[in-house]
């Protein structure tokens, strides 16, 4: 009995404030936050958080069920209403391609240049060493991923694998989808690697480099060098730079990790892991558009000087785009 008396004075002392509030919040959800005048807008912070220290009193002394149930909704309701992103989608995802991802990428050259290294230094090694002894070949691409293109094939057959072309755009399509899953789990892989101090992702990323590296190396001892820059330029700068950012997402994780300086480390982490997560998004954006590009341009776009034209200029463009998109807007 003396627990519905202290109940009943509860809410009547309280009531006028929640339901003010509730009146409030059901106008902003059903007509949305503009149709709150000056004065609603500034009584909702103030009547959330009286109605907020109501719910932390009715915790502590124990207050029916159903008072509680009633105030702990219509907390999580003005709490969106408080604190909610007031911008529409398409206001947010605009800004994201204006501004927000071309920054992020700027802010992380440092990675981006050693990524691109780490990459350039497997090139160089496998090419170098495959060039001396072809047996590395094997070592640096699985037999499952040469599909018949390794020193025992032909230079015709080499040639011939380059061709392109005659199939069907149902099977192309399949292909590009096939692509952009399988180079966007190896991106998002290196990105997440970031977390053990980033050696797993330069490990991951010089491996890629040693494949291609090997690639060249049996492409030039056949002198097919210019062709095969040729069939990979349709994709193959995109996809790099995809992979390059992934990694630099993940080296800028584990950089706020190993040099958070003289801010708490989780504070650093905070701030460059939402750039970061920034970043990893233009990439599988990349990889998807590379996968199209692998999976639909190379087999339809079969004359060389057209393959480089394609790929070379929507690399230059999308370099273009993270190098000057949004600078005049300071987030």
């Amino acid at each position: 009995m003396a627990l519905e008396l202290k109940s009943a004075q509860f809410r009547r002392e309280r009531e006028g404030v929640w339901r003010e509030l509730e009146t409030l919040v059901a106008r902003a959800e059903r007509h949305g936050m503009g149709s709150l005048d000056g004065d609603s807008l500034a009584r909702l912070p103030t009547l959330y958080r009286a109605t907020l220290s109501g719910l932390s009193v009715a915790r502590a002394i124990s207050l029916d069920r159903n008072l509680l149930d009633y105030l702990e909704a219509l907390c999580a309701r003005a709490y969106l209403c408080v604190y909610g992103v007031r911008e529409r989608p398409s206001a947010l995802l605009a800004a994201f391609f204006a501004w927000r991802l071309p920054a992020a990428v700027r802010g992380a050259w440092r990675a981006i240049v050693l990524a691109f290294i780490v990459i350039l230094a497997g090139v160089l090694a496998a090419w170098f060493l495959t060039a001396s002894d072809p047996a590395y070949y094997d070592s640096f691409i699985a037999k499952g991923v040469q599909q018949g293109r390794s020193f025992d094939a032909s230079t015709e057959a080499l040639r011939a694998s380059l061709g392109g072309g005659g199939k069907d755009v149902d099977e192309l399509g399949a292909f590009a989808a096939y692509l952009f899953s399988h180079n966007a789990q190896i991106g998002i892989l290196s990105f997440s690697l970031g977390f053990a101090l980033g050696v797993p992702t330069l490990a991951l990323i010089f491996t890629n480099g040693l494949m291609l590296g090997a690639f060249l190396a049996l492409f030039a001892s056949r002198g097919l060098l210019v062709e095969l820059g040729g069939w990979l330029s349709i994709h193959g700068p995109t996809e790099f730079l995809a992979l390059i950012l992934s990694a630099a997402a993940g080296l800028k994780i584990a950089g706020a990790v190993l040099f958070a300086g003289r801010e708490p480390r989780l504070v650093r982490l905070a701030r460059d892991g939402r750039d970061a997560a920034v970043i990893m998004m233009g990439a599988v954006m990349l990889f998807l558009l590379a996968g199209l590009l692998e999976g639909l341009g190379r087999q339809l776009v079969v004359g060389m000087a057209a393959r480089y034209l394609l790929g070379w200029s929507i690399f230059a463009a999308i370099v273009a785009y993270f190098c000057m998109a949004g600078r005049e807007r300071r987030p």
